[in-house]
């Protein structure tokens, strides 16, 4: 009898530790993104096993973020907001002056044990400190505070701007954007920004932009123009998803793949080896789950009982439908190339575990009104 009952007090222990913490609709919206991109990499990088080991430790890495940060209450980790940006801050400096080249650009530092690419801490640490930023003002909110807010979203943005990563800077200084516009940031003011955003087009397109992101823009209305060339990435994947009709080819049978059509097959556009293998279907399959990542976040930003909580948790998802619909966007032709990875399915261990901080980030925030918290 007292066997039975050590094995149910144990039950109870692991679920108190390991489970209780976890969100299980995000648990298992990641966990089945995880399994189809062990499926997806192996088919894009020609079969070798080297990619899917490495993948495997970045998402177990990654599930231990969740539960470690998972049970700690988001007021904590607001502590470490203001710290975490200075970081990056700081990083991005040293990129600046000491940052690796790589394919033009220059986005990583080489720390001699791991090479860090510091705009990825930016993903988190961006919102997490203008959400800290705006709950320390709460009470007393006036126009200079959104100013001051804007300023924090620009130091960043534009030291990312200078590497040079568009498609990042945007994404990032967007997050920070969320945050002000779940903290209420007035609609006049909103509709005014837009408006003088547009306004300003022509200036950014003539003195904003490298000749080489006017290049993208330019090919997106007509990839034909330059087949072989700037319209090359763009061109490749319409086909590779296009071929691969309402079912797709089957899982290693896409040409385009395995004929080294793709470019950049495990990051950026993995998800073009993804549509033509497993066609429309396995594209509504995807978004499907990614609308529960979605929906989920978003339930949690609406039941957080404080400002910091709210704005960040809003802020996180609606960054992550951003990376999501940009990748998208970018690999099915609708919007130029930028380098940005498909969460959770593209390569990369940073981006992996930065996408798996935020997951962990909305399920402290989703624990936040219950008691066992560390």
């Amino acid at each position: 009898m007292s066997n039975h009952k050590d094995d149910a007090n144990w039950l109870i222990k692991f679920k108190n530790l390991f489970w209780d913490p976890l969100d299980p609709w995000l648990f298992y919206a990641v966990l089945t993104i995880y399994v189809m991109s062990m499926f997806l990499l192996y088919s894009a990088d020609g079969q070798d096993i080297g990619r899917l080991e490495n993948k495997t430790i970045h998402t177990i890495l990654g599930v231990g973020l969740l539960l470690i940060f998972a049970r700690i209450r988001p007021q904590i980790l607001s502590n470490f907001a203001l710290p975490m940006y200075v970081i990056g801050v700081v990083l991005l400096l040293g990129v600046h002056f000491f940052g690796i080249t790589v394919n033009g650009s220059t986005r990583w530092l080489n720390l001699g044990i791991v090479r860090l690419q510091p705009s990825e801490i930016m993903k988190i640490g961006l919102p997490m400190t203008v959400a800290w930023f705006f709950q320390r003002y709460e009470s007393n909110l006036a126009w200079f505070h959104y100013i001051a807010a804007l300023v924090i979203i620009m130091i960043p943005g534009v030291l990312i701007l200078k590497q040079p990563d568009l498609g990042t800077a945007t994404l990032i200084m967007a997050s920070g954007l969320f945050v002000m516009f779940f903290a209420g940031f007035p609609w006049k003011a909103l509709l005014a920004s837009i408006i003088g955003f547009c306004a300003a087009m022509p200036l950014i397109w003539t003195y904003g932009l490298h000749n080489y992101q006017k290049v993208r823009i330019m090919t997106l209305l007509d990839p034909s123009k330059d087949p072989l060339g700037a319209g090359y990435h763009i061109l490749q994947s319409m086909i590779a998803i296009g071929s691969g009709g309402v079912w797709g080819k089957g899982w290693l049978n896409g040409t385009q793949t395995h004929l080294d059509y793709i470019p950049e097959a495990t990051t950026d556009f993995i998800f073009a080896v993804y549509g033509e293998e497993f066609g429309l279907i396995g594209n509504i399959l995807l978004l499907l789950v990614y609308t529960i990542i979605l929906g989920r976040g978003l339930y949690i930003s609406s039941k957080a009982p404080t400002l910091y909580s709210r704005t960040l948790a809003g802020a996180l998802t609606m960054t992550f439908f951003c990376y999501v619909f940009v990748n998208m966007g970018m690999v099915s032709g609708i919007l130029p190339v930028v380098g940005v990875p498909l969460p959770l399915v593209s390569y990369g261990g940073t981006a992996t575990l930065s996408i798996m901080f935020i997951i962990a980030l909305l399920m402290g925030i989703a624990n936040q009104g219950k008691q066992k918290h560390y």
